[in-house]
């Protein structure tokens, strides 16, 4: 699974210039008994499989704690937004626990203090799918990766706006003209266009951010 698509096109050439490291520690050598078992049936009955603490805790304690932050993939967990993805890309790196079947035995969650992260309202068969999409949010963002800064300055939830419209050539296409302004050569002029649209599509499609502009840039 480790490191996928992180292995390919910009994260992948940061990876091979040692921009960035990954360490992937697979659960079955911490597994109990001959065959190395990782997970049982969860208490009280019900469908699925349940990772045991004792295993999870024994992966966790075998790497370094360092002052990384230590998340776990699931569902359940707090939305990892833009601004959290900012602070740990700026940070001394993370440990991600990726579960899988029907979770994580509660009692490692807390004993380890584990932050509890999801990537959206929805369920993965494995949780490893959503430490991909966390671990490309925060490597897009280390320097030199993306080649130019601002290309994580002026995106989506950045400053709470979502992004305005991108246009290039040809100039008409199938009857539809690129705005005016944008070929104008009027620099403020576009940055207001811009920054309009951001707000009207804002407001059109994810409401519940135009209502929480926060400090920085389009607020």
């Amino acid at each position: 699974m480790f490191p996928g698509p992180l292995g390919h096109s910009l994260a992948g050439a940061a990876l091979a210039r040692g921009d960035w490291a990954l360490d992937v520690h697979d659960l079955r050598p911490f597994g109990i008994g001959r065959h190395l078992k990782v997970d049982d049936s969860p208490a009280g009955g019900g469908p699925g499989m349940v990772l045991r603490p004792d295993v999870v805790a024994a992966a966790l304690d075998a790497i370094p704690d360092d002052g990384r932050p230590r998340l776990v993939m699931s569902p359940r967990g707090r939305p990892l937004n833009q601004e959290r993805v900012r602070r740990l890309a700026a940070g001394p790196g993370l440990v991600v626990m990726c579960g899988r079947f029907e979770g994580i035995d509660e009692r490692v969650i807390a004993a380890r203090r584990l932050e509890e992260g999801t990537v959206g309202d929805y369920v993965l068969s494995g949780r490893a799918d959503g430490a991909l999409a966390l671990l490309d949010a925060c490597i897009r963002l280390l320097p030199g990766v993306m080649g130019k800064n601002e290309s994580g300055q002026e995106e989506s939830f950045e400053g709470g706006l979502l992004e305005y419209p991108h246009y290039t050539l040809p100039r008409t296409w199938e009857g539809r003209e690129t705005p005016p302004v944008l070929l104008s050569g009027d620099h403020a002029a576009v940055a207001r266009w811009r920054r309009e649209e951001a707000l009207r599509i804002t407001g059109e499609r994810r409401p519940d951010l135009a209502a929480t502009p926060r400090p920085g840039r389009g607020s």
